[in-house]
């Protein structure tokens, strides 16, 4: 991802806020649990990176109370307004490029995000320095290098379509300064950076309704990109799209990784 080519995905387009609905319908769940079990509660303070939308920050909020604090950061905050007041504050930041919004925090937490970040070392360095003592650390990140296919069951004329567009969506990323195979590093990651007691697990939905939304929402936001890099026509790309709506095919997402850890 270079300043040039501007960020893939960004929160400004339209079909972002259906992204974020999708995501939050697939992943909240497993990131809930995560977060349950790190003991999120009354008081805590937690930096939310790359927050985009306001489903996690909006439960972290709930489970700190009045007592607590939610620092909500991204590039583009602008989907962030409905959750700006106490015990949340939402800033504008880079977690790649700029020094961490506070210090002694007990929990830090970021979704989907450092895959998409250029210098993911300085960011990941970054969010272990602003913890505290014994403070938590849950990165989770998508792998699709782990498995490329948006139809793994690849029997017919839609499910190769589909899955040549996948190849397409996912050569921008690369061509962006995505790593498509980050999540896998992340325990050896954390454990290089320090953390203890360092684990891990995936979750990889294989088909339901929020895959369908996320597949359609991401194919619109591309559209223009894959036409102009030449990786799939107009026609295609309608074509595709159709044989979304009609829900005949088993859409699935990469295995999101995540992995946690403790500061010494």
């Amino acid at each position: 991802m270079t300043p040039s080519d501007g960020y893939l995905l960004d929160n400004q387009q339209n079909e972002a806020g259906r992204r974020f609905d999708a995501f939050a319908a697939l992943f909240d769940p497993t990131t809930f649990r995560h977060l349950e079990d790190l003991g999120v509660g009354p008081g805590r303070r937690c930096w939310e990176v790359g927050a985009g939308g306001t489903s996690v920050v909006s439960w972290l909020a709930e489970r700190v109370g009045p007592a607590g604090q939610v620092v909500a950061t991204d590039i583009d905050t602008s989907r962030l307004t409905p959750a700006a007041r106490p015990p949340v504050e939402v800033r504008v930041h880079d977690v790649g490029a700029e020094e961490p919004p506070g210090e002694g925090f007990d929990l830090v937490h970021a979704r989907l995000v450092l895959v998409h970040v250029p210098d993911r070392e300085r960011a990941l360095r970054s969010m272990i320095k602003s913890l505290r003592p014994g403070g938590r650390l849950l990165i989770e990140d998508a792998d699709p290098a782990l498995q490329p296919l948006i139809c793994p069951d690849e029997h017919g004329p839609e499910q190769r379509l589909a899955n040549r567009l996948r190849h397409g969506f996912r050569k921008l990323l690369a061509d962006r300064g995505a790593d498509l195979s980050y999540g896998r590093k992340l325990p050896r990651l954390l454990r290089e950076a320090g953390l203890r007691g360092v684990e891990a697990d995936a979750y990889f939905p294989v088909t339901s309704p929020a895959c369908t939304a996320l597949e359609a929402a991401t194919v619109r936001q591309i559209r223009d990109r894959l036409v102009a890099a030449g990786l799939a026509t107009d026609a295609e790309i309608d074509q595709h799209l159709a044989d979304v709506e009609a829900g005949s095919m088993d859409l699935v997402t990469a295995p999101m990784i995540s992995a946690w850890g403790r500061k010494e």
